[in-house]
């Protein structure tokens, strides 16, 4: 199984690069200075667990090779047309794209790209970031990949790239229903995006200012446009991101808070925009993720203007 991965960053890096380590047949595709790095230093892997240096095969937009029988999109929803274009190459009839993006925004693209029946659902669960000499640091023990076909079920190109992903470091799920999946992350996801960038603070620092009703506000709100397209958290779901959203002392905030200190684009329209507007359509009323989404969007404004 020939599996491209399209870029080398926190998540694609490092689940790729576990793939890689693990035997499996894995090539990345990203910019020549990328290539150059990795083939000089090789994909360096920080982790509770240790550091790992994996050399790996890449290749650029000028050497793709495809087709490729599995190719794993990870970018950011605002690089998802530049994505698409990149990866068009290595996308044959008998190949299937597996997004781990955030939110559920992105699938009407690549239907439209490669045909529903080359795209399967997708996501991911890890705290990883990229170092400042381009290593991979995972930041917690979690560290799982979903995968699944879009209509339900199994079928044997699941149970295939399950059997391949089951030799690597990592948590492997092959779901049956994986868009059931993908609405739990999108729901507890759009919760802590929306409260910790419009507190522009930490959960810990959110309960120590009284704000577990707010917290618990906000998922309300995404579980019930979940529950509207006929994917409410199940009581597990819920109950373990209620216990994450309302965590004393807890460090944790959403990447698009840390994307909005650092000055950069965010994927607030793609998360947040993204629930309210089907909110909006299901008559599901979303007032406070409603007044994150006009924090964040005021940001972008200033963001671009300056």
């Amino acid at each position: 199984m020939r599996i491209l991965v399209l870029g080398a960053g926190a998540t694609g890096g490092y689940f790729g690069g576990r793939l890689a380590q693990s035997g499996a047949d894995v090539t990345f595709l990203v910019r020549p200075a990328r290539a150059e790095a990795l083939a000089r230093t090789g994909l360096v892997i920080r982790s509770p667990d240790g550091v790992d240096k994996v050399m790996v095969r890449t290749v650029t937009a000028e050497t793709l090779d495809g087709p490729y029988d599995v190719v794993v999109l990870s970018c950011k929803a605002y690089g998802l047309d530049e994505a698409i274009a990149a990866i068009t190459p290595a996308v044959g009839s008998d190949s299937v794209v597996v997004p781990l993006l955030n939110g559920l925004g992105h699938y009407q693209a690549l239907d439209a790209a490669f045909g529903p029946e080359r795209v399967l659902g997708g996501l991911c669960h890890i705290v990883a970031s990229v170092g400042p000499e381009g290593e991979i640091i995972r930041a917690t023990p979690m560290q799982r990949l979903t995968f699944g076909e879009r209509a339900g079920g199994m079928s044997r190109r699941v149970e295939a790239l399950a059997e391949v992903c089951a030799k690597a470091a990592f948590e492997t799920v092959a779901s049956p229903e994986v868009i059931q999946a993908a609405w739990e992350k999108f729901s507890f996801l759009a919760a802590l995006a929306a409260g910790t960038c419009l507190m522009r603070a930490s959960i810990g620092v959110i309960m120590a200012a009284g704000g577990e009703a707010f917290m618990r506000g906000l998922y309300d709100e995404c579980a019930a446009v979940a529950a509207s397209a006929g994917h409410a958290p199940s009581d597990k779901a819920r109950g373990e991101a209620l216990a994450l959203l309302v965590e004393d002392k807890s460090a944790a905030t959403a990447s698009m808070l840390r994307d909005l200190e650092a000055g950069r684009p965010t994927e607030g329209d793609h998360i947040l925009g993204d629930m309210v507007r089907r909110g909006a359509a299901a008559g599901v009323a979303t007032p406070l993720l409603g007044t994150a989404l006009t924090h964040v969007k005021a940001y972008e404004i200033r963001r671009r203007s300056a």
